[in-house]
């Protein structure tokens, strides 16, 4: 079982990489969805009262870097409003551009966290690293897969 705790940091770090970009196995990684998109199909909205693919990978980019700074010692807050979904003020690329670095950044922080991080007061929320940590990833999967049906939408 020790074994297995000391490579908690390792797996997480897969498992986030792996919902954005190579082989996950629930299908495509984030990267793989927003492959060829363009701007016009990330912002259009072909189901009602839903958000665009741009919207959402704004809100993604918004929650992983609330992450990486609490796993840097900020103190935690649940994200609202304009900080939770971040208007469209750049371009698309841009946007995509800052999923990817963030998204590295993130799972280089956690490949470096010390193990017994994980049970620790994620930036002083009620849980701890190790929950936050998979429900970034649990996050980036659900919205993954509205992403998927967004651009089946369009076809």
């Amino acid at each position: 079982m020790a074994e297995l705790e000391r490579m908690e940091t390792r797996r997480l770090a897969s498992q986030l990489r792996r919902s954005y970009e190579g082989q996950a196995w629930h299908g495509p990684s984030l990267r793989e969805l927003l492959d060829g998109v363009t701007s016009e199909q990330a912002t259009a909205k072909p189901v009602a009262g839903a958000h665009s693919i741009w919207e959402l990978v704004l809100h993604l980019t918004a929650w992983e870097r609330e992450a990486l700074a609490v796993l840097e010692g900020k103190k935690y807050e649940t994200l609202a409003g304009a900080k939770d979904w971040p208007p469209v003020s750049e371009s698309w690329q841009s946007t995509l551009d800052d999923l990817e670095g963030v998204t590295r950044a993130l799972v280089t922080a956690i490949r470096a966290m010390p193990e017994e991080k994980l049970n620790e007061l994620a930036g002083g929320a009620e849980y701890n690293f190790h929950f936050m940590l998979h429900g970034i990833v649990q996050h980036n999967l659900y919205h993954a897969g509205q992403i998927a049906i967004l651009k089946r939408a369009q076809t």
